[in-house]
């Protein structure tokens, strides 16, 4: 009896021990389909190209690459352009930048070149700060956790993700389609209302950008739908190609893959007045949510280059999974 006793103990404290990982999120999330605008401010200062100084690619010749990021001048600590040039400026000979690519922290010596001006030249393009659009897919009214965008952010010059610092979400109004053609993805056109913050942001992951979104919206509540659920066929998009109205489109889902981390529905666009507009899915389309049988199912991610009217979308539980994860 003694020893049933002592088991269950050590038993009930491997329980405590282990916790089974249990996700918070509601099963009743507030639809998206609302434009936003972006504003991410880097970590550190990115490196996205390079120009020639007195003949030469001053930073390729040095060791550096496209999307390295400068964490160091001369070692100070440097977490914008502006800190950048303030140490600069002091100095007439060459630099010393710490960089981290890939995790992996290099130290490189690059030499300035004065020009007839008397300007000194790194020979580098640099950039601490990223603007886009994007379509939020849910708030969780129960946490007022956001999710958008179902892919991460990333500089269109490197193709990476960016390590931010700090961002945030804004009121935006489409004013215009440049339309998606085969091989030529388009693009919403956005004006961003920088006086009107709807959240921050607080993490930037493969799965989408989330944060607190801070403002109320009048948006319906709507079941969320597991991947069990999903079935081939009819479905619909919510999201915005004129001033600020969220609009439903068809779709139909030809495939599904519950085995890849993001690209779990493929569908192709069936709805006239959608193709009509924006010829397939184009950018900032990103994070429209998908229906089906009036529930939330996904939300839109990538567009398929060759077959526009075709995209991916990343299942709606695992936005929410990523977005209720603590860092």
């Amino acid at each position: 009896m003694n020893f049933k006793k002592r088991l269950l103990t050590f038993i009930l404290l491997l329980t405590l021990l282990f916790p089974s990982v249990v996700f918070a999120y509601s099963n009743k999330i507030i639809l998206g389909g609302t434009n936003i605008g972006i504003k991410v401010n880097t970590k550190n200062v990115m490196i996205v190209g390079f120009y020639k100084v007195d003949g030469r690619f001053l930073g390729e010749d040095a060791g550096l690459k496209v999307g390295d990021y400068i964490t160091k001048v001369n070692d100070k600590d440097v977490t914008s352009i502006n800190e950048m040039i303030s140490v600069i400026e002091k100095e007439k000979d060459n630099l010393k930048l710490t960089i981290s690519r890939n995790n992996n922290i290099k130290v490189i010596n690059l030499p300035l070149v004065k020009d007839k001006n008397g300007v000194y030249k790194t020979g580098l393009y640099v950039k601490d700060q990223i603007n886009g659009i994007g379509t939020l897919t849910y708030i969780d009214p129960t946490t007022n956790t956001y999710g958008a965008l179902g892919h991460e952010i990333a500089d269109k010059n490197t193709l990476n993700k960016v390590e931010i610092n700090s961002g945030k979400i804004y009121k935006s109004e489409v004013t215009g389609i440049n339309p998606s053609k085969t091989d030529d993805p388009g693009s919403k056109e956005a004006k961003i209302y920088y006086n009107e913050e709807y959240g921050n942001i607080i993490k930037n992951t493969d799965k989408g950008i989330f944060g607190i979104f801070n403002e109320k919206v009048n948006n319906k509540i709507i079941e969320v739908g597991n991947k069990e659920e999903i079935k081939l066929g009819e479905a619909t998009i919510y999201t915005v190609l004129d001033n600020f109205d969220i609009k439903e489109y068809k779709i139909k889902i030809i495939d599904i893959d519950k085995n890849n981390p993001t690209k779990n529905i493929l569908f192709e666009i069936i709805d006239k007045d959608l193709l009509l507009r924006t010829g397939g899915v184009v950018a900032g389309m990103s994070g429209s949510p998908i229906i089906q049988n009036n529930k939330i199912i996904g939300a839109v991610t990538h567009v398929v280059v060759n077959e526009p009217n075709k995209g991916y979308g990343i299942f709606i539980t695992t936005m929410l999974e990523e977005g209720d994860k603590k860092e």
